[in-house]
């Protein structure tokens, strides 16, 4: 997309300096049409100018980048927990675990080829440009592959019913096995309603935190009794 935008920008650049002044070598006109030369002349080196401190500035920047000298750009923090509520955080996981299973360059990024062999995966192979088409609709970046926020945005979609039945990202969300069957996505009818779910929504938030950390502490129990059990092997062993 750059390398168009610059190419635009040097051809404009090149006609700019080919049309040469207007009206040269023309009889009569007066001082009123050597008056509109000298301005239209003005008005070019002011666009040409601009151009090529722009240009310049574009093409040092690629030139950075590609030198790895470019600064790092600050990514806006993304929490999939608290951004796309409505989903548990067992679902989120399940999404991200679906996500890192085909993102196969391991770029944080499922590109068109990925999401082909992915459709496959599941049954329901798609054409080159009906993979345009799914990553098209959730591309809010428009960089023609699926983040993985993007990637939530496709189950967003499903749950609040804003896909068509047929569209391959329905069938995505239909076969990959993540039910996001859930109610009042499309928003509570009054306040009273919104109050209980918020409470509801952030009980059972907390209550699958707690579940977690109670998994973590039995296993590490669990290790930790192991490690007791193969000690007491090895000491027996070695008397």
């Amino acid at each position: 997309m750059a390398s168009e935008e610059l190419a635009q920008k040097l051809q404009r650049r090149l006609l700019l300096e080919e049309s040469g002044p207007a009206g040269e070598g023309q009889p009569g006109g007066g001082g009123e049409e050597e008056e509109r030369v000298e301005g239209g002349e003005e008005e070019r080196s002011c666009l040409t100018a601009n151009a090529d401190s722009e240009l310049s500035a574009k093409l040092s920047r690629r030139q950075d980048i590609n030198e790895g000298a470019a600064p790092a750009r600050q990514a806006k923090v993304f929490n999939p927990y608290t951004e796309f509520k409505e989903f548990s955080r067992r679902q989120v996981k399940d999404m991200e675990r679906l996500f890192r299973l085909y993102d196969s360059g391991r770029d944080g990024y499922i590109d068109l080829m990925e999401l082909k062999l992915m459709m496959e995966k599941l049954g329901a192979p798609q054409t080159h440009l009906g993979l345009k088409n799914m990553i098209k609709e959730v591309d809010e970046d428009f960089d023609g592959k699926l983040s993985f926020r993007e990637f939530l945005l496709i189950f967003h979609k499903a749950a609040a019913g804003e896909l068509e039945e047929d569209s391959g990202l329905m069938t995505l969300a239909k076969l990959s096995e993540i039910d996001v069957s859930i109610e009042g996505v499309k928003g509570a009818k009054n306040f009273f309603e919104a109050k209980v779910q918020a409470l509801s929504s952030a009980s059972k938030f907390e209550a699958e935190i707690k579940a977690e950390q109670d998994e973590r502490k039995r296993e590490e129990e669990e290790r930790r009794h192991r490690r007791a059990a193969f000690r007491e092997l090895k000491s027996a062993f070695s008397q």
